[in-house]
């Protein structure tokens, strides 16, 4: 099979979920003997975001400024104007894949490709019906619907007019994204993002749709399952960006560590250097970004892993990979994450936390515990080799 692999992200060098699944999936298809090409960016290196195919340098998102944070609304021709570029780019470069699959930040570009075009998306997050793709406003998870709310997220104190033009923004932007569901296959990382569109669209028709998680890559992570933990090394590992939680776990945390734990932050992103002024030191150390090997050998060494985000993640990765490395992990539960129960290499692997408070009072008695025992050699539910054959065979239905 010729497919041909799609997204904005990339290349990157800090790659994020998304871009990793890219990566992943397509370096997998490689391996199993299919034909795959990635269509990215016209910046960067290819080479510096592993994949070990043919890239094709092509995205230029360049555009007028569209002034939406000076006009205080959403323009409701900015997001269809940029969903034509990238369509008419799929469709330029279409011919002779017997799938084109994208992964990007704009699920509106499957209405502008025609229906001739073996075109699949994946939806990563929450932005089939959120402009700012997280549903996270003011500390809080968002959950109103009307569009003339959305203008609250682009200007502070939105007055009529301008609710009403984010209104036409945000509702023509869910309506193309539904049209592009219909037309074209849709594959949602969790039952989580399917159901929060249909709330936002009760009537999309998403016969079409299948739901397949993120993936990891179980070869490459071989050589660190099985390694022994080191007492009371808890790891949080992602990018330090509003709705992830860092900044609220640390407030509840700092003072409130066990006496034998360290605490290691992996990652970059705007709210570290803030964050490391307050609560650099001591039991508590900021790597900054480490590229996927190191931060997956200092995963390895945790003997407790925390994904404290308060959004509603998706389909978390960093999730997965702690589960995958057999180390309990402890998040909230919102969003897609109690999906992932399902992947657990032993009960209780992965707790879930109502609360940033009960999250962390979990701490310590996972600590105190022993790690259970588990084969290494138990395949693991969401390993991409595993989750691959679902993929091919959406892909030839």
């Amino acid at each position: 099979m010729k497919v041909l692999m799609v997204s904005e992200d990339l290349p990157g060098t800090q790659l994020g979920g998304l871009g990793k699944h890219v990566v992943t999936v397509a370096n997998a298809l490689l391996a199993a003997g299919h034909e795959v090409a990635i269509l990215g960016r016209k910046a960067g290196n290819p080479a510096a975001c592993g994949f070990q195919g043919r890239f094709i340098s092509a995205i230029a998102l360049a555009h007028p400024n569209w002034k939406e944070s000076q006009l205080g609304c959403y323009n409701p021709v900015k997001r269809p104007w940029l969903a034509r570029h990238v369509a008419a780019l799929i469709s330029r470069h279409a011919s002779g894949f017997d799938v084109v699959h994208y992964h990007g930040h704009l699920p509106l570009v499957g209405a502008y490709v025609g229906q001739a075009c073996p075109f699949v998306q994946t939806r990563h997050d929450q932005g089939s019906d959120c402009l700012v793709h997280l549903r996270f406003r003011g500390g809080a998870v968002c959950d109103a619907l009307d569009a003339r709310a959305c203008a609250h997220c682009i200007g502070s104190s939105p007055g009529l007019l301008r609710q009403h033009v984010s209104a036409i923004a945000v509702d023509g932007y869910r309506d193309r994204t539904a049209a592009a569901f219909a037309r074209h296959k849709t594959i949602f990382v969790s039952g989580f993002l399917r159901r929060r569109f249909q709330d936002a669209r009760p009537g999309a028709d998403l016969r079409r749709a299948r739901v397949i998680p993120n993936v990891v890559d179980m070869a490459r992570l071989q050589g660190a399952t099985g390694r022994q933990p080191e007492p009371g090394h808890i790891v949080l590992a992602g990018r330090i960006d509003t709705g992830k939680g860092f900044d609220e776990f640390l407030a509840a945390a700092h003072v409130r560590l066990p006496s034998d734990a360290h605490l290691t932050i992996v990652g970059d992103g705007p709210g570290r250097a803030g964050l490391a002024r307050r609560y650099a030191g001591g039991r508590i150390t900021f790597t900054g970004w480490q590229d996927y090997d190191s931060t997956v050998a200092l995963t390895a060494r945790a003997q407790l892993c925390i994904v404290p985000s308060v959004c509603e993640e998706a389909c978390s990765t960093t999730v997965l990979e702690a589960l995958a490395l057999g180390r309990p992990c402890l998040a909230l539960a919102r969003g897609g994450t109690p999906e992932l129960l399902h992947y657990q290499r032993y009960p209780g692997q992965l707790q879930l936390a109502p609360t940033m408070e009960a999250l962390v009072d979990a701490m310590a008695p996972l600590l105190a515990a022993p790690i259970p025992a588990f084969d290494v050699r138990t395949l693991f539910g969401a390993d991409v080799r595993q989750v691959l054959p679902r993929l091919l065979d959406y892909y030839a239905a």
